[in-house]
């Protein structure tokens, strides 16, 4: 899939959370291609993807290994890339985990490690990366959401819940820091087909009923939320700030 070439990202400083796989490795694929330096964490190791990425794009991203629910790490890790490629000045949060559960059984240490995953680290990195993004004279922050609080689905009440709490957070420091020249936006994808979701969620059935909700006949891949990250990221949306890009097809806003 060819992207569009946004010619100011080229040189930047960007961090990706679970940059190595699924939405992830597409997004850093992304950024690569446009000529930025990428740093990305993720527990799972991520070695082969980097060697396919510095083969393909001619770009060689730097893997941090790092588990995002340690705050320290994810600082140190954060710390290591603006070292290698200088101030970060293009953050994306997107790791996250879409487990589901019920009511009943939920336990209070199982909602806080769901919240640990899917909400605590777009706080923090923000807090790290807003000091570098200020001195480098602003900088720009995508949060990826998603719309599965605004379906009204259930099984994953954990994981919208966060996802929820990501808009809110995205608004607020939208707020906080636009005097510094820092814009904070989410991105609100719809149910992106990776082969995580493949193998753990897409029944036959619930993917029929996704295309039914759609507008577009298409399935969601990896790649049709790459443009849209690539230009919040870019100076062709600097006067966009707090808000919630929804890239899902035409489900939330068709009914």
């Amino acid at each position: 899939m060819n992207f569009a070439t946004f010619h100011d990202l080229a040189g930047q400083s960007v961090f990706v959370t679970g940059g190595g796989s699924g939405i992830g490795a597409a997004l850093t694929e992304g950024f690569l291609r446009q000529g930025c330096k990428v740093a990305f964490v993720q527990r799972s190791d991520a070695d082969e993807f980097v060697k396919e990425m510095a083969g393909a794009t001619g770009n060689r991203p730097l893997f941090l290994p790092c588990d995002i629910t340690d705050i320290a790490a994810l600082r140190a890790a954060m710390d290591t890339a603006a070292a290698e490629h200088g101030p970060i000045t293009v953050l994306v949060n997107n790791a996250a985990n879409d487990l589901r559960h019920g009511l009943e059984d939920y336990s209070p240490e199982e909602w806080d490690k769901a919240q640990d995953v899917n909400l605590r680290p777009h706080y923090f990195t923000i807090q790290k990366a807003a000091p570098g993004m200020r001195a480098a004279g602003g900088g720009a922050v995508i949060n990826y959401s998603s719309i599965s609080y605004m379906m009204g689905n259930g099984g994953y009440v954990s994981y919208a819940t966060a996802k929820a709490g990501i808009t809110g957070l995205t608004r607020g420091l939208a707020r906080e820091l636009g005097p510094d020249g820092i814009r904070v936006n989410a991105l609100m994808p719809g149910w992106v087909l990776t082969e995580k979701q493949m193998e753990m969620w897409a029944t036959a059935e619930d993917l029929a009923a996704m295309m039914d909700r759609q507008c577009l006949k298409t399935h969601l891949k990896p790649e049709d939320v790459v443009g849209g990250t690539l230009f919040l990221a870019s100076q062709a949306s600097r006067m966009m700030t707090g808000q919630a890009l929804v890239i899902d097809g035409g489900v939330v806003v068709t009914g």
